[in-house]
């Protein structure tokens, strides 16, 4: 409107400049500002063509913010109530914290709600964003915020809780050293019995051997299927969980790798492996669509062929 209105004044026969200008408008902004131009254009015939021009500019600037009032959207108000504890203030208990967004602002995942409370309405908000570190849970289902879409339904409240059955660091952050450790003890890298070539050559795979890590590589420690495991809520300690094993799993069957045996052997005690009772929590919930239960299974097979093996040679 700004470069219209400057067109009307510089040039006292405007008529075609106007016209022009018009068609850079929305349609709807479009028909008001004919209507605008032919009102104006009245003064014109009359003579006063200054005159009617000025009208004109006023007309199109009442018609245009007239539409762009009327198409304005609707806000669509959204209540989050979100888990909050902050262990460094005194007497702080944990609580649930409640904040409306408007949707027609934010992005489209839970994520997206997140950042913009903490950003625009409460700094003092704390959860990890770093791809795979998001994970939480929502709704009652553990999953990761950068992929879960806002229930755009207005009358419902989304809930978002911290990861269930970790210590929590402060609000939605978990304390996730336990399941690192964990991981670090199934020693998740290639590991060689002949290490006198080590970084002359590659260790080559064929095809379908490198087929056989899919499903399996893409695991991004998230935590959302081991803490959805009742057995790991209740043996954390000694259970390794359907995270770790699904990569115990993935190195086992690595045709490089050389230590498939000695790997199952360290998950011969009664709780490391055997916890797991195919409760399938893990499968549903991973947001990789990955399968840990099914990855559990096989190692319960390849352990009891490594056990007759190991009896028969005893």
């Amino acid at each position: 409107m700004r470069a219209i209105i400057t067109g009307c004044v510089s040039k006292p026969s405007a008529a075609p400049y106007l016209v022009h200008s018009i068609r850079g408008l929305y349609p709807p902004q479009q028909a008001a500002a004919r209507v605008s131009l032919r009102r104006g254009a009245l003064w014109a015939v009359g003579g006063d063509d200054v005159r009617g021009v000025l009208l004109v500019c006023v007309l199109i600037g009442q018609a245009v913010r007239f539409v762009q009032t009327a198409s304005a959207v609707q806000p669509r108000i959204k209540s989050f109530q979100i888990y909050r504890w902050d262990p460094d203030r005194a007497g702080d208990k944990p609580r649930m914290q409640t904040y409306e967004i408007d949707l027609n602002t934010c992005g489209p995942m839970v994520l997206d709600a997140l950042i913009k409370i903490k950003n625009k309405m409460d700094s003092t908000l704390t959860f990890r964003r770093i791809c795979g570190s998001c994970a939480m849970n929502i709704n009652g289902g553990n999953t990761l915020a950068c992929l879960n879409k806002i229930d755009t339904n207005t009358s419902k409240v989304s809930k978002i809780y911290p990861l269930p059955h970790m210590y929590v660091v402060k609000d939605l952050v978990p304390d996730m050293s336990n399941f690192y450790a964990q991981y670090k003890s199934i020693e998740p890298y290639l590991k060689k019995k002949d290490e006198s070539r080590q970084g002359q050559q590659q260790y080559l795979q064929s095809v379908e051997d490198r087929q056989k890590l899919d499903g399996l590589y893409e695991c991004i420690l998230c935590a959302c299927c081991s803490t959805s495991c009742p057995s790991y809520w209740w043996n954390g300690d000694k259970y390794l969980g359907p995270a770790v094993l699904m990569q115990a799993y993935r190195w086992m069957i690595d045709s490089r790798d050389d230590y498939t045996e000695e790997r199952l052997s360290k998950l011969q005690d009664p709780f490391s492996l055997y916890r797991c009772h195919t409760i399938m929590n893990c499968t549903r919930t991973c947001p990789k669509g990955l399968n840990p239960g099914l990855a559990i299974a096989e190692i319960k097979k390849m352990m009891a062929s490594y056990k007759e093996k190991t009896t028969a040679s005893a």
